[in-house]
């Protein structure tokens, strides 16, 4: 089920990043830790009143240089606008209503979507006089937060999600493997599905699919029933989308949300840049099967080690997704195309697997026993006890004396033992430590 989806917009020097950071709370910390996920964040999950959503920081789009600052607020409003669920709108209690405020009303008021006024920067009861003046603008009570103090996020976030569309239904059933393709533009994410699609298309409908405006093509192969869910820059022209294109993560997050396997499609003839790792680590955050899909390979020049020296690059740059299995293709001349879909029933089904608890805690034991954790300050960490407690992705609970003990290469060492026992191709797998001692 898609969680979702919180558009933060305002001029810029409002606040927005702060009130976003505040909202994510520690989750993003957790993810950079680990080496090779990238920093520069504009999305993050929150959870409120046991709903789960994404935020998008549109602060966090910039444009060229030459930009103006209001086109470029207006072209990350507009973004918003189109994908998100419910519209946060910052404004600043320090500067009052500005003209960049009012541009921006006036797009929102033309979105038809759920718009919160946020005042920002209330810090104190005698600052919260100043936010009757932003009932000009149109929206309602305006909500006085300060995302410095953390004042009010509470009541911002309460108004947010009464205006989350209701839970939906899974529209597919549990057979039907439902594929994502994501990239940045030009890496030929439409031809792809065009070759996916291939002589299939006499069975290929497409159906309108849901409330959330995705274009899905179901089809079928080898008595396999998959989904193809559309994505960024397949469907929508306009001069926006084809300015921001490359920062359209909104759309690429949609279609992640909805889909168990993800392929990152990487031009081969480009090579890897960084935004790709922006759009791969939306993908494993969200705890989805992936598959690198490294297209135009037919125009690569190759000898004999330019696919092994490519698999290389991918490794160093996507440390955080070392499971993911890579396949090279070409979508134009369909040369080794036949190799991806089994691949992506493979990860599908590993993203799915459940381990039996006795033997997992073999495993474990074993593990253990080959090489101890390390001892801190004259203590040593004791896993009592391990269980598998969902799939899709798979998560472990390890019960352990303290869980502060637990050391983030330890845990890569026990995760990385997990694997070589069981497998799980193409997903990541989630290891939560919990205090259990042996008297419990």
């Amino acid at each position: 089920m898609a969680r979702p989806i919180v558009a933060i917009v305002g001029r810029p020097n409002v606040g927005k990043s702060t009130i976003f950071n505040r909202i994510i709370g520690d989750r993003l910390a957790i993810v950079e830790d680990k080496p090779g996920v990238t920093r520069d964040r504009l999305y993050g999950i929150g959870t409120w009143l046991d709903r789960e959503f994404s935020v998008i920081d549109t602060g966090g789009i910039e444009l060229d240089d030459d930009d103006q600052i209001l086109r470029s607020v207006r072209m990350q409003a507009e973004l918003a606008i189109e994908e998100a669920d419910v519209i946060v709108f910052m404004t600043d209690a320090k500067a009052g209503v500005t003209a960049s405020d009012s541009e921006v009303a006036q797009m929102l008021f033309r979105a038809k979507k759920p718009v919160i006024l946020a005042v920002n920067k209330v810090d104190n009861l005698q600052r919260h006089d100043e936010i009757y003046e932003f009932y000009s603008l149109g929206f309602g009570d305006p909500i006085g937060i300060s995302g410095s103090h953390g004042l009010g996020i509470g009541d911002l976030l309460d108004e947010v999600v009464k205006h989350f569309p209701d839970e939906e239904e899974e529209e597919y059933g549990e057979e039907v493997i439902k594929v994502a393709l994501i990239g940045r533009p030009n890496v030929g994410k439409s031809s792809l599905v065009n070759a996916i699609l291939g002589e299939e298309r006499v069975i290929v409908s497409d159906v309108a699919g849901t409330t959330r405006d995705a274009i899905d093509t179901p089809f079928e192969k080898d008595g396999q029933k998959y989904v193809i869910i559309d994505t960024a820059g397949m469907r929508k022209r306009g001069k926006v989308y084809e300015t921001t294109e490359k920062y359209s993560v909104m759309r690429a997050m949609k279609a992640i949300e909805r889909a168990d396997v993800v392929l990152v499609v990487i031009n081969g003839e480009e090579g890897i840049i960084e935004q790709d790792k922006h759009i791969a680590g939306y993908a494993h955050e969200a705890g989805k099967a992936a598959v690198f899909v490294v297209n135009k390979w037919d125009i690569v020049e190759k000898d004999d080690k330019t696919m092994q020296q490519f698999t290389q690059k991918i490794r160093d740059h996507f440390l955080f997704m070392t499971y993911a299995p890579i396949v090279f293709l070409s979508a134009k001349t369909t040369q080794r195309l036949h190799k991806l879909l089994p691949v992506v029933v493979n990860v599908a089904e590993q993203h799915a697997l459940r381990i039996q608890t006795h033997m997992l805690n073999d495993v474990i034991s074993d593990a253990v026993a080959i090489n101890p954790p390390p001892t801190d300050k004259g203590r040593r960490l004791r896993i009592n006890y391990a269980t598998q407690v969902a799939v899709k992705p798979p998560a472990i609970v390890l019960f352990v004396n303290d869980p502060e003990l637990m050391h983030f290469s330890y845990e890569r060492y026990l995760e990385n033992k997990i694997r070589d026992a069981f497998g799980f191709e193409g997903t990541p797998i989630r290891i939560v430590t919990r205090r259990k001692s042996d008297d419990e």
